[in-house]
């Protein structure tokens, strides 16, 4: 790690020189939570979120903390490997196409019901899920916005590879809303004197159970969501190359909560941008759509919880990227790299490489977290 802050109840440990300064108040702000435990883990990724750092790692005990987890409940990344080892410009564009026919984007949904085989079983403690549960049809092997990707990428290992990152969709919101507002009353009916943005809901409870319940929910939905766009992004390659076989199917989330032991307690570890790294256990780790991606094989490392980061963190705001990032420049680079990439206007220039934290630095700081085994480089990328 590279730097501790001893200053409040528990450390904070940081695998990076410098956390900005909104992000060091929510550092600090879950590190003094009453039931939190042990210390702190930021990792090098970490930027300013809702309530806690994106990047951050709480281990609490006996509580859940719905915005400790974020609004996209199960957001995360998977990885598929081909069998080619080249794909031409022309092929990839074909492909591309394909995925864009089959794949809804942005806000867009898929304007007939999904296949019910998709969906994970519902329960009495889901009301929320149940209650969305229709309109969930229609979002599952939705791409999303924001950050969420599809992306074509030649690996290290000689192979073509596909990555996607996306999460619960508007399911996971509205869960993640109506638990957090719920939190925040009756945290202020128990006169809680934790931060409203940390709201909690203790084990016991029933809103603990539900929330619970829901949230492990919304985590398989998006599981289901980035598999059925990896079978669309299948089918696309299929087309194009009807010999094509796929193998090294990765799954990882980056914003999830659940039982684990560490250092010989049972808590709960809440991943909120940040990805679980266990002792030789498989990973992902994407850059930006001009820049490498990384599959890693974690360390197991005590300290960050058995955690790294997600990806290469955010610099600038959406705002002053697209403000201030010159899109001429930008899109010149891309092209000459050869890049199939999604930077066409201006309202683009929020998801460009420049407005992202250098991954390699990222990559440096946390080799005490993870072991690079793969690098991915981007050929064809399709954005939300």
């Amino acid at each position: 790690m590279k730097n501790v802050i001893t200053t409040e109840r528990l450390p904070i440990k940081l695998w990076l020189e410098d956390l900005e300064e909104g992000a060091l108040k929510q550092a600090k702000n879950i590190a003094n939570l009453p039931f939190a435990f042990r210390h702190i883990a930021i990792m090098p990724d970490s930027h300013q979120g809702y309530g806690m750092p994106i990047g951050g790692v709480l281990a609490t005990k006996d509580a859940i903390v719905p915005n400790a987890v974020g609004v996209d409940i199960g957001c995360g990344m998977c990885s598929l490997r081909t069998n080619l080892e080249d794909v031409n410009t022309e092929s990839l564009k074909k492909i591309m196409a394909e995925i864009r026919r089959t794949i809804p984007v942005g806000f867009n949904h898929h304007k007939e019901r999904q296949d019910e085989k998709w969906m994970p079983a519902t329960s009495e403690n889901t009301p929320i899920v149940n209650q969305e549960y229709e309109n969930a049809l229609y979002q599952i092997g939705t791409l999303g916005g924001g950050n969420h990707f599809i992306e074509i990428q030649k690996g290290s290992d000689g192979f073509i590879w596909i990555m996607i990152h996306s999460g619960s969709r508007n399911l996971g919101y509205t869960v993640a809303n109506h638990y957090h507002t719920l939190a925040r009353e009756l945290n202020e009916k128990w006169a809680s004197d934790v931060p409203k943005d940390l709201a909690f809901f203790p084990k016991g409870t029933p809103e603990y159970t539900n929330y619970k319940a829901e949230m492990n929910y919304c985590i398989e939905f998006a599981l289901q969501n980035r598999t059925l766009m990896m079978e669309r992004v299948r089918n696309a390659f299929e087309l194009v190359y009807p010999e094509v076989e796929f193998s090294n199917f990765i799954n990882k989330p980056h914003n999830f909560a659940g039982y684990e032991s560490h250092f010989g307690e049972n808590v709960i570890i809440h991943r909120k941008g940040a990805t679980q790294a266990r002792a030789g256990e498989m990973g992902m780790i994407p850059g930006t759509q001009g820049t490498s991606s990384f599959l890693v094989m974690g360390k197991g490392n005590p300290m960050s919880f058995e955690s790294c980061s997600h990806g290469a963190g955010r610099k600038m705001s959406r705002t002053k990227a697209r403000r201030t990032l010159d899109i001429k420049k930008i899109t010149k680079k891309l092209d000459n790299q050869g890049i199939l990439h999604a930077v066409r206007h201006k309202n683009d220039l929020d998801e460009a490489p420049e407005s992202y934290k250098d991954i390699h630095e990222v990559m440096e700081n946390q080799k005490s977290l993870v072991e690079i085994m793969i690098e991915l480089k981007p050929l064809a990328v399709v954005k939300g």
